[in-house]
């Protein structure tokens, strides 16, 4: 079964931390290198900060096992795996729009961000023939993104650990209040990653 999990699940869901962790940190690296943002410690209690873990990680769970351990199977079957890589692409992107933040250019930059995103999650699926890779990879930018830098997530505000504090720069640097998934730098990184998980990362035999 796709969604059984055993040592392999783990090992991919491990796998999808590190990668959805290097989506996130390395466009703040940049930002922070180029004296874009600064960074403020928050003081926050420990409930409010695993309440924030646990309803991100229950809303990316619900929609790995559905969208990607049901309907993306399904249309794989049915039509191929790109055909079924952009409708379901196209799905994502319509349940973020319309976000809070997203205008003008930062909804341009968001759209295109969110649908390679799935692109990416579908591919960690194509790769690994289990959901611990996509469910992890998403879980864990949302986390870091949200939760630890304090960005925005998909326009959603969340507590944090760290508040960053942008100077005088234009909003598609950093992605505004959309959070660094509308940001250009977000969009050099996110391809970049795409590309190195389709081209180098193996897959596994059925």
């Amino acid at each position: 079964l796709m969604g059984r999990i055993d040592y392999s699940w783990f090992r991919e869901f491990l796998i999808g931390l590190i990668i959805g962790a290097m989506l996130m940190t390395m466009p703040a690296l940049l930002l922070t290198l180029f004296g874009v943002i600064r960074w403020h410690v928050n003081e926050i209690s420990f409930p409010a900060f695993m309440s924030g873990i646990s309803v991100m990680g229950s809303v990316v769970l619900a929609e790995g096992w559905l969208v990607r351990g049901c309907i993306f199977q399904r249309l794989i079957d049915a039509f191929g795996e790109w055909p079924a890589q952009l409708i379901i692409a196209g799905l994502f992107l319509l349940t973020h729009l319309n976000n809070p933040g997203m205008i003008g250019i930062i909804k341009t930059l968001a759209s295109i961000n969110i649908f390679i995103a799935s692109i990416l999650f579908g591919i960690a699926y194509i790769k690994t023939k289990n959901l611990g890779m996509p469910i992890g990879l998403h879980f864990f930018a949302n986390v870091v993104q949200g939760t630890i830098l304090g960005f925005g997530v998909s326009g959603e505000k969340e507590v944090s650990i760290f508040t960053s504090i942008v100077t005088k720069a234009p909003d598609w640097t950093t992605g505004g209040m959309f959070g660094l998934e509308a940001s250009a730098v977000g969009l050099f990184i996110l391809v970049a990653i795409t590309g190195s998980l389709y081209f180098w990362y193996p897959s596994k035999k059925i």
